[in-house]
């Protein structure tokens, strides 16, 4: 009897973490397919990355128009934040898009997304965000699942290392725009967030495109239309809702599921075959979010987390 309101307060604190676990991981799935737009693009790289901002944009707008109102209500003292946001996101797919055409598709995604480590890095440090024993166990884990991962590119091979540089440029960027995220979702909601940054970013985008001599007018609109939807309003839009409700260590560990689709979509597409260590990598990956899902902390305790990590 007396454990009765106990179990319950377990519970909704269970289902209300399960939607934002969910959302990471629906957003990396979708997020998993955008190299395979870029390379299917008749663009150039970083023109495909202007294309997703400027074709995702009003689709954002329209959405957070019809269901919360003027975007700009909840942005008062974060224009600065919002502005960097942009840029750095802008800077991130610019290197990762040229990167992908230099590297396979499990590698490109995989470096791209080396905020896996970085993020939590600076959720420990900074937001003293610190892990459980559980999720240090999974972070660990992550970390040797994400070595495996590395396959051929571990190698350092030639072949390979102009596109793993740049997106491992990209990912260090990817985690600039996390943390000016997490900063901006503390007061607005994800999808204004997420459209005024992505708004900022899509003239730089267009101007280095320009100045790389890029192909910027597509005749295949239908590739970069589902770059668009899939990677900056479906999956963007999902991670960006998650990081207000999930741990920095979380979302890391969560990120490590795209490299895992992508490698799929670069062995069936590209003949890009992967390796006994990669699906190793991809179970321990596996084994690791399922562990860190069962030792989550509750969103109340997230909210403490971003408080402390605001100046």
């Amino acid at each position: 009897m007396h454990d009765s309101a106990p179990s319950r307060k377990a519970a909704l604190q269970h289902s209300g973490a399960a939607l934002p676990f969910a959302a990471l991981l629906l957003g990396n799935v979708a997020l998993a397919f955008g190299p395979w737009f870029v390379r299917a693009a008749d663009v150039g790289p970083v023109a495909a990355g202007f294309w997703r901002l400027a074709l995702g944009v009003p689709f954002l707008f329209a959405i957070v128009m019809v269901t919360e109102g003027n975007p700009l209500r909840h942005a008062k003292g974060l224009g600065i934040t919002l502005f960097f946001a942009g840029i750095a996101f802008a800077a991130d797919l610019a290197s990762w898009h040229v990167g992908i055409l230099h590297t396979t598709l499990a590698n490109a995604t995989l470096f791209g997304n080396s905020a896996t480590l970085m993020f939590p890095i600076w959720g420990f440090l900074i937001a003293r965000a610190w892990p459980t024993r559980q999720q240090g166990i999974a972070l660990a884990l992550a970390a040797a699942g994400a070595v495996l991962l590395l396959g051929r590119s571990y190698s350092l091979s030639p072949q390979n290392m102009i596109g793993d540089l740049l997106c491992l440029l990209a990912g260090a960027l990817y985690t600039v725009y996390f943390i000016l995220m997490t900063r901006a979702r503390g007061a607005m909601t994800p999808l204004s967030a997420l459209a005024l940054s992505s708004a900022v970013g899509t003239l730089p985008l267009l101007l280095f495109a320009i100045a790389m001599g890029e192909q910027i007018w597509p005749h295949n609109w239908g590739v970069l239309v589902g770059l668009a939807l899939a990677s900056q309003v479906f999956g963007q839009g999902l991670l960006i809702y998650a990081l207000g409700h999930l741990s920095p260590l979380v979302v890391g560990i969560g990120l490590l599921s795209q490299p895992i689709i992508a490698g799929t979509i670069g062995w069936i597409v590209y003949g890009e075959r992967l390796g006994v260590p990669d699906f190793i990598g991809a179970v321990l990956v596996a084994i690791a979010l399922v562990l860190v899902r069962r030792g989550s902390t509750s969103p109340g305790q997230v909210a403490t987390i971003a408080d402390e990590a605001k100046p």
